[in-house]
């Protein structure tokens, strides 16, 4: 059944294609989503079939003009969005490979640091704490040029066209405000007041034979929970709330 409605809703959508800004109000338009569903409604429990198709047909004839519109207009964004989704993934790509090869190129100049220190602490006739110091000096030279590594570039906001999509990459929001928490809830057990006797537990219920005029639960109401010695314990304890109230006042 779901595979049907499926099925149908892409072929009547195909024609159905209008947008919001082809109606002149919103009441207009939302009277044309509820038109939609109806006819798929119709479609999938084989109501009015012939006429619901007659209604289709009625409709691509005087919307033909506007339906192959919308469908080149669909048809050139799906193109565009590929191309967006396409674009962004070669800049991810040079992004990565950018930041392999800066990576390599500050190992490579550790490793060199490091030959030139062995080298000039071999061969130099400076001191030793001086070469050594210096060398500290360049590591970390090196370490900061590691921190300014180039910013990613900024995702794309629109279409070619010039269409925007989504939130702005420069949109920013306001904080949430932060609001002022209450005492941490603790639960106390409620404490019932009879005035009366106590109503019987639910083995009592069913032992003594409170149920024999009480309706049981059928399967969808077993299924949600719901007993039907929860309906009888209660109408007991309505029955015996109240029921020594003003005893000591006749005595």
């Amino acid at each position: 059944m779901v595979e049907k409605e499926v099925d149908i809703r892409k072929r009547i959508l195909r024609d159905y294609n209008k947008k919001e800004d082809d109606f002149n109000s919103l009441q207009e338009y939302n009277d044309y989503l509820e038109e939609i569903e109806t006819i798929i409604y119709n479609l999938c429990n084989n109501i009015d079939i012939i006429g619901t198709n007659k209604r289709i047909e009625q409709y691509k004839k005087d919307n033909r003009e506007v339906i192959q519109r919308n469908r080149t207009r669909m048809g050139r964004e799906e193109i565009e969005l590929e191309e967006l989704l396409e674009l962004e993934k070669t800049q991810e790509e040079l992004r990565r490979q950018e930041l392999l090869n800066l990576e390599a190129e500050q190992k490579k100049k550790k490793a060199r640091e490091k030959e030139a220190l062995i080298d000039e602490l071999m061969c130099s006739g400076k001191d030793a704490n001086a070469i050594v110091n210096e060398f500290a000096v360049k590591v970390e030279k090196l370490r900061e040029e590691e921190k300014q590594l180039p910013p990613p570039p900024k995702p794309a906001t629109q279409f070619s066209s010039g269409i925007k999509f989504g939130r702005s990459a420069d949109h920013q929001f306001l904080p949430v405000p932060k609001v002022e928490e209450g005492p941490v809830y603790i639960h106390e057990r409620p404490v019932l007041y009879m005035e009366g006797p106590a109503a019987p537990p639910v083995q009592e219920i069913e032992s003594r034979g409170y149920m024999a005029h009480v309706r049981g639960e059928n399967l969808t109401e077993r299924a949600g929970g719901y007993r039907a010695t929860y309906a009888c314990q209660r109408a007991l304890l309505e029955a015996m709330q109240g029921l020594f109230h003003g005893a000591a006042v006749a005595n």
